[in-house]
């Protein structure tokens, strides 16, 4: 089947020059047609999770006895919300960002502890898993966007890969897919849960994740990906060749994986142009993804990255969204906070910017085609499909950016 390529241009506007007011939840005056927010309220609430017993890869020495502790995850949670009367929307996120000396606080419209709204039934849940390193708020956009649309979001802070403590990689390396797994079993513990807020609002047997950067790397590797026997004993991988549990090595690799991941969007995921993955692995992909990139991602790559894994995921029926002109760092984050703008040299201002796209713009568009992904894949809207092929639906002529979206089916 011959690639379908979609292309759309329009005069784009560096977001650094775009002054910031911290909002995360703005839309665009050309935002496509599925990017505003939905019809639902949206509370919020932050939960402390810890998985017993996990490996202390930054505590651990190669040719040593491995240490083991109680690995403790923040997870904050978007969901459809019922506001009492005389309640007002609208939160205050207050935040480290990825220059440690700046807080911000961030603005959005989701109510904190509002009641639960499960006059629906059970939601999809949404896991979103940042990048390395970031923290539950760096795709906070996302969390209150889909809420609004009838998800629950869980985001999380994974432990040793946050702007306050970004130990060595390896941490990031082994935890990264069991974090993912083991914030789904707790959201579903919690579903079941008569005393929990989140009794009967969500539903865990249809799960989406999306995972930017080393996210994406824990996405392709719970979705079928293995890692690359090959680089088990690398030097920057985690000691005593424990990385072999996400490993084709591993016999019950497979076994492990969670089912209920039914898609995901796979945001300049790392790990092929490393050598982490190789096109053997990734075609071990076994659910649908919707990969996203830009064309000059310098950290992931691009040709021998992130499209890369898209060719050759031959065992499922994939997308794959390219940003023209864009770097790593197009779409996934929030705007840049406008206190890291603030600071002498803007120090940390790149980690959310992108040299060629407004970050609004850009974010409204990865909005707009996750609404419609998940739409289709969790909640089986066929009608989201038109969204996905080359009629360009829901946006205006002339109002888009430079993008491409290709599809390839499975077996492809």
């Amino acid at each position: 089947m011959k690639l379908k390529v979609l292309v759309l241009m329009t005069l784009l506007t560096p977001a650094l020059s775009i002054a910031q007011d911290n909002r995360i939840d703005t839309l665009g005056a050309n935002a496509p047609s599925l990017a505003p927010f939905g019809p639902h309220a949206v509370g919020v609430r932050t939960l402390e999770l810890v998985n017993p017993q996990q490996v202390d890869v930054s505590n651990s020495v190669e040719g040593e006895v491995t240490n083991y502790y109680d690995r403790r995850l923040t997870v904050e949670v978007w969901y459809p919300a019922t506001l009492a009367a005389g309640q007002v929307p609208g939160t205050d996120y207050s935040t480290e960002t990825r220059n440690v000396d700046v807080l911000a606080t961030l603005h959005g419209r989701a109510l904190r502890d509002a009641a639960p709204d499960a006059s629906a039934g059970a939601y999809p849940l949404v896991i979103l898993s940042h990048g390395y390193p970031g923290n539950r708020y760096l795709m906070s956009h996302l969390g209150e966007n889909l809420a609004s649309k009838g998800y629950v979001v869980a985001s999380i802070d994974h432990t040793e890969s946050t702007y306050r403590r970004q130990d060595p990689i390896a941490s990031t390396l082994y935890n990264r897919p069991f974090d993912q797994r083991f914030v789904l079993e707790q959201m579903a513990e919690l579903g079941a849960d008569g005393n929990s807020f989140l009794s009967g609002l969500v539903d865990a047997d249809k799960t989406g994740l999306i995972g930017f950067s080393m996210g994406g790397y824990g996405l392709v590797n719970n979705f079928g990906g293995a890692v690359n026997p090959a680089m088990i004993a690398n030097a920057i991988s985690p000691p005593n060749e424990i990385l072999e549990d996400h490993s084709s090595r591993n016999r019950r690799y497979r076994r492990n994986l969670d089912a209920r991941f039914k898609a995901g969007v796979a945001i300049a995921p790392w790990g092929m142009n490393t050598g982490y993955f190789t096109p053997e692995t990734v075609a071990g992909i076994d659910r649908p993804v919707l990969f996203v990139a830009g064309s000059v991602d310098k950290t992931a790559g691009y040709e021998e990255g992130t499209r890369a894994i898209f060719e050759n995921a031959k065992g499922a029926d994939r997308y794959l969204l390219t940003f023209e002109g864009g770097g790593h760092s197009v779409a996934a984050p929030i705007p840049v906070p406008s206190e890291v703008m603030s600071v002498p040299e803007q120090r940390g201002a790149g980690h959310y910017t992108d040299a060629h796209w407004n970050s609004v713009t850009a974010n409204n568009i990865l909005q707009h085609f996750v609404t419609a992904f998940f739409d289709l894949n969790l909640k089986g809207e066929q009608a989201m499909g038109e969204y996905l092929n080359d009629s360009w639906k829901g946006f205006a002529p002339g109002a888009a950016a430079e993008l491409r979206l290709e599809h390839l089916g499975k077996g492809q």
